[in-house]
């Protein structure tokens, strides 16, 4: 219950809904227990079972005194007003106090309504500002299908765990003790012989709640994996239609929910089976009370009425036990899916900023790879791969710089170690001389702008989705970044121009319509430093001049690093750095490389003989 327990630590945010909760609870238990008090002496004056005391005893904080007092108060309210008057007047007195012990109740729950799903909010909020934080390398090893199912159905799981507990332990336990209480003061005796059958009933209901948490967090994981399944269906749907893989995609998608069906099913046999449980056992606790019970009654040692008061009281003590039951269940089902969260939340965040880091300076000279060099974390039964092998490379201000290459050779890995998404296995990266592990990582990323092959858009506006989440831009200055990357042209043809949604992922552009918007969000966070990673090799001959064009304008003034697939549009390089297998084994300008006859030329031979 470890992790459970953590989600409980968030109550420390609302001290003061936590104290009026219990405050009312109390009164309303006080309340409740008033109205089973009254029926005894009541009984007992009604029907001439007992003679009320002619004086009060001397006070004692017992059942003897306390049967006393009301005897004799309602005794001479008989006396001056009638048997019916007071007959009418406990009903008052029972409705009044019903009434009030109701009203308390909903009070109670009125207050910790802000707590129980304030909660699981802040829970939310955490899990997902540490998946902003995490590393890329972190999202290489996870499915999102299953980040997805943590954050949603996790999470509501933590949700129906917590606000049943905290409304149950809000009250049961002092219901609990309030009852409990209450039977010992009336007969300590038959109390004794109910809590026999109680460890018994402790240990079988403990061992339903760890058959229930396994079987949680098992269907938690298959729910995980049928989320993953939904997502990557949902994104490759053009591939399943295109290739005629419908059926093999049900087939597996309806396999995954079968065993999760299966999973969510023995779940629910066994948290079904704790209350029918819980509550023969608290029967075979009030039969020996009944019997016991029932034999002091006829040796003259108990008097009838408070024995039917403690029954009354004990059949009062049955509901909150199987709340507390069901409670017990639902955390550890909730603790399965806890665990999970806490999984994310915990998970390293690999990339570490320094207590003290300095904000990097507008850049003005250089970029250097010192002996870099990087492998991917290597795990127990898999040696680490060396990706990156001493690059030694300086880039000046102003320059524009190629990465070519064939695929696996580390280009996109060497520009992900500069905006650190990655950090250096050895060597550092220091951009005007500072290492780039002693910058703050915002103001690092603030002077780098990325645009990818694989460019993001969100189900926004084209205008919100060039200014990507930024407020402080005018309309004026999003059109004029549009225009930069020749994206005006479509924009003005569309019905609301910059107000038009583009669908999710942007699916209602073209493929070069999609990356001249990330081009102008580019332009304008009008970065120093620009990465350019394949950004025109998805698309078709038109659409790439037209990006390329966009490509040119933004780059005007910037230092660029230009990962090249079409090596056609870097031949107006200030250098182009060839590599090959982690390595750098050439570089030079165009003419130069070819003039080499090496790898480049092979490369440049490769796909002009390909066009």
């Amino acid at each position: 219950m470890d992790s459970i327990w953590r989600v409980f630590r968030y109550l420390k945010f609302y001290p003061g809904n936590i104290a009026v909760n219990m405050f009312f609870n109390i009164l309303a238990v006080l309340f409740n227990m008033f109205t089973f008090v009254m029926i005894v002496p009541f009984i007992e004056l009604l029907f001439g079972t007992s003679q009320a005391p002619e004086s009060l005893p001397p006070f004692a904080f017992n059942q003897e005194y306390i049967s006393a007092w009301l005897t004799f108060t309602l005794a001479r309210y008989k006396a001056i007003y009638g048997l019916n008057a007071c007959l009418i007047g406990v009903s008052c007195g029972y409705l009044a106090a019903s009434f009030l012990s109701n009203l308390c109740r909903y009070l109670a729950q009125f207050f910790i309504s802000p707590m129980r799903n304030g909660i699981t909010m802040r829970l939310r909020n955490d899990l997902y500002h540490h998946i902003t934080i995490l590393p890329v390398s972190f999202f290489s090893t996870q499915r999102r299908g299953d980040l997805i199912s943590r954050i949603s159905n996790d999470i509501s799981d933590i949700e129906w765990g917590v606000l049943t507990s905290v409304i149950s332990l809000g009250k049961d336990p002092i219901n609990i003790l309030a009852f409990a209480t209450a039977l010992i003061f009336i007969s300590p005796r038959l109390f004794l012989y109910f809590l026999i059958v109680m460890p018994v009933a402790a240990w079988l209901i403990g061992l339903i709640g760890k058959s229930l948490q396994r079987n949680s967090a098992r269907g938690q994981q298959r729910l995980g994996t049928l989320f993953a399944i939904l997502e990557e269906s949902l994104a490759g749907i053009r591939s399943i239609k295109s290739f005629g893989r419908e059926k093999h995609t049900i087939n597996r998608f309806s396999n995954a929910n079968t065993s999760y069906a299966k999973s969510m099913i023995r779940v629910a046999q066994r948290r079904e089976l704790s209350s029918p449980l819980s509550e023969i056992l608290i029967t075979l606790g009030l039969v020996f009370i009944l019997i016991l019970g029932g034999f002091a009654v006829l040796d003259g040692e108990l008097l009838s009425s408070v024995f039917i008061l403690f029954v009354i009281l004990f059949a009062r003590l049955i509901p909150p036990v199987q709340s507390m039951v069901r409670v017990y269940n639902n955390l550890q089902k909730a603790n399965a899916a806890a665990k999970r969260v806490f999984e994310v939340i915990d998970a390293d965040e690999s990339i570490y900023e320094k207590p003290n880091a300095i904000s990097l300076p507008l850049f003005h000279n250089s970029i250097q790879y010192l002996d870099v060099s990087f492998s991917y974390r290597h795990t127990p039964d898999k040696e680490s791969v060396l990706i990156l092998n001493k690059i030694n490379l300086t880039i000046p201000k102003g320059k524009i710089i190629a990465l070519v290459g064939p695929s696996g050779a580390g280009k996109t890995t060497m520009v992900d170690l500069l905006p650190r998404f990655y950090d250096c296995t050895q060597g550092s990266i220091l951009i005007d001389g500072i290492p780039i592990d002693d910058l703050n990582i915002n103001s690092l990323r603030s002077q780098i702008g990325l645009v990818s092959q694989n460019c993001i858009l969100f189900n926004d506006t084209v205008a919100n989705n060039i200014a990507f989440g930024r407020t402080d831009y005018t309309l004026e200055q999003i059109k004029h970044a549009a225009q930069v990357a020749h994206a005006d042209e479509f924009i003005d043809q569309m019905a609301q121009g910059y107000n038009t949604p583009i669908g999710d992922r942007g699916l209602n552009l073209s493929g070069g319509q999609r990356q001249r918007l990330s081009i102008a969000r580019a332009v304008l966070k009008d970065p120093p430093i620009l990465i350019l990673d394949e950004a025109t090799s998805a698309l078709d001959t038109e659409s790439e001049l037209a990006v390329q064009q966009a490509l040119e304008k933004l780059m005007i003034g910037r230092t660029c690093i230009v990962i090249a697939h079409r090596l056609s549009t870097i031949y107006h390089a200030d250098e182009i750095v060839v590599l090959d297998k982690g390595q750098i084994v050439e570089r030079g300008t165009h003419q130069q490389l070819i003039d080499r006859n090496g790898l480049y030329q092979k490369l440049v031979s490769l796909q002009s003989f390909t066009a």
